[in-house]
């Protein structure tokens, strides 16, 4: 099923601007295994909602790789959500779903956890991703060369506590997954 996706991105997604043409190259190690890597955080059989999924990145490679993890494909723009339906049409995947609309609008049900790639700013992107989780939940945010800094931004705000994991992708490349959560709120001290 990768492979099918792999070729949808290929074909059908840069058709429709959903790519690049010069990613077509680079879809398996960019794209696709850079997202498997978000899946070895993610706890069995949770609830995932993929903001600004886009191409599907990283949500359908989440999918494939974790059928106990339930995902759904958050994204507004109308003919992106529709590559996303012939997606998980196409892939048969009974363990995703496609919600258009954005992260600002929240969904009919809260879910375990956000994922996330592209996007935003990760301070903005947690801003936006803890209206759809349920409490405690986590952000897993892929992100590139600029993590640290975001990562220093996140704190400087301090309403939410960073992790970061240096993985490794399916290809044996470095994947950065920065993993976010709000601050527990400080009591107030007795007298």
């Amino acid at each position: 099923m990768a492979a099918r996706y792999a070729e949808l991105l290929t074909t059908v997604g840069i058709e429709r601007g959903l790519i690049g043409p010069r990613e077509a190259d680079r879809v398996w190690s960019r794209h696709i295994f850079n997202s498997v890597a978000v899946a070895s955080l993610i706890e069995p059989a949770t609830s995932v909602v993929d903001v600004g999924s886009g191409a599907g990145l990283p949500g359908i490679p989440l999918a494939l790789a974790r059928p106990d993890v339930e995902v759904v494909l958050l994204e507004p723009m109308a003919r992106r959500a529709q590559f996303l339906e012939e997606c998980v049409a196409e892939l048969e995947l009974t363990n995703a779903s496609v919600h258009r609309g954005r992260a600002q609008e929240g969904l009919p049900r809260l879910v375990d956890a956000v994922t996330a790639r592209a996007v935003a700013p990760l301070a903005a992107l947690a801003e936006m991703s803890f209206r759809l989780c349920r409490a405690g939940g986590p952000l897993f945010a892929i992100k590139g060369a600029k993590a640290a800094e975001e990562v220093a931004e996140l704190a400087r705000i301090g309403t939410f506590t960073a992790v970061v994991h240096a993985l490794t992708d399916a290809a044996g490349e470095p994947a950065t997954v920065v993993e976010v959560r709000r601050a527990p709120k400080q009591g107030r001290k007795a007298p």
